[in-house]
């Protein structure tokens, strides 16, 4: 049995106390809140589970295996390292931290300590998400060139990150779940309505060496709520609506093909339209399955599928696409990228 401490029961903290509680081989012991009105709360539902006010109460507690943090990250860092120091197994609430320096530095720490570093990227166990990394795993979309996010509604602004560190990290830890490839590159454009200087509309573009290419646009200024993402292959291309109740995926048996016509100086497309398949997908909670994950891991001493190493990549990109919006969407390339043999339309020598 692992005994759980959870510090934070705000927006997201109540669904993470309810998964932990229905986990297998899991016991909520703790509860932190400095929110007397949050614990309160939290009595009423889990009368059994103990609530305290004080981070610290979880953290320095003999009793606790495993500490979840579900607090503005902007706390995540001095958070998690206290509790890796502590020697717990830690799930941080996405995105892992403010900046990959703060990663780096708790992923050696939990590497010396022996113990689990994890981040929260729902997503990634859901069936939906799961099945879609089946497809492009199994060529049946042929080979992928793009892949498009909408993740547009109106609120709820955030007073201490951006809209892109609020939204994208769920779309960017699909993208790097799903696409095997590092990307070389991003280049991120934003503006604030607010004259706050934290953009509440921006767009992403993140660049790949072989030609793959991501678009992520982000907004809470929007009337309607949209969660869509295309992925589009050189054989079959996906829709992807979160939205959608019961048909989440479907799959378009759509393509083009091209061919050069030296002569007249032109390209000639082909354009293919075919069936449509909607594929059965899983509808178990994702948000258990990622607190089952989280157990069985720490028991059994492997990696999840939401690891911290995934949530360090998520991070880079954000980082990075902070650098190209304050820079007028600069590009700005990542560290350890492959540099592409065509960038921009120039040849680059390698």
């Amino acid at each position: 049995m692992v005994n759980v401490g959870i510090i934070g029961y705000g927006y997201w903290g109540p669904n993470l106390v309810r998964n932990f509680y229905a986990a297998k081989d899991c016991c909520v012991r703790t509860v932190a809140d400095a929110r007397p009105e949050r614990l309160q709360q939290l009595e009423k539902v889990f009368p059994s589970i103990e609530g305290v006010r004080d981070a610290n109460d979880v953290i320095y507690n003999k009793n606790i295996d495993a500490v979840v943090i579900a607090t503005p990250v902007s706390t995540h860092f001095t958070l998690a390292r206290m509790a890796l120091a502590e020697g717990k197994h830690v799930l941080l609430e996405k995105p892992m931290t403010s900046s990959v320096v703060e990663a780096e530095i708790l992923i050696n720490l939990a590497e010396q300590k022996g113990v689990l570093l994890m981040v929260d990227h729902t997503f990634l166990y859901t069936g939906a998400v799961q099945k879609m990394r089946q497809l492009v795993d199994s060529q049946e979309l042929g080979n992928i060139k793009y892949l498009d996010s909408t993740r547009i509604n109106l609120g709820l602004f955030q007073s201490d990150i951006n809209v892109l560190w609020d939204l994208a990290p769920h779309d960017i830890s699909i993208l790097n779940y799903v696409v095997d490839e590092r990307p070389y590159s991003v280049n991120a454009t934003g503006i604030t309505h607010t004259n706050n200087s934290i953009e509440n509309i921006a767009y992403l573009t993140v660049n790949y060496a072989s030609g793959f290419i991501a678009h992520f646009n982000c907004s809470w200024t929007s009337p309607v709520k949209v969660r869509m993402m295309l992925i589009g292959g050189d054989q079959k291309m996906i829709l992807y609506n979160d939205l959608e109740p019961t048909e989440k995926i479907k799959v378009y048996d759509t393509g083009y093909s091209y061919s050069n016509d030296e002569e007249k100086n032109r390209v000639l497309v082909d354009y293919r339209t075919g069936d449509i398949h909607v594929p059965k997908i899983a509808t178990t909670e994702a948000l258990l399955g990622m607190a089952n994950d989280f157990v069985s891991c720490i028991q059994d001493k492997k990696q999840p599928k939401s690891s911290c190493h995934l949530g360090l990549d998520v991070v880079r990109i954000l980082e990075a696409s902070n650098k190209s919006i304050k820079s007028c969407g600069r590009e700005i390339v990542l560290e350890d990228a492959t540099v592409p043999a065509i960038h921009n339309g120039h040849e680059v020598l390698i």
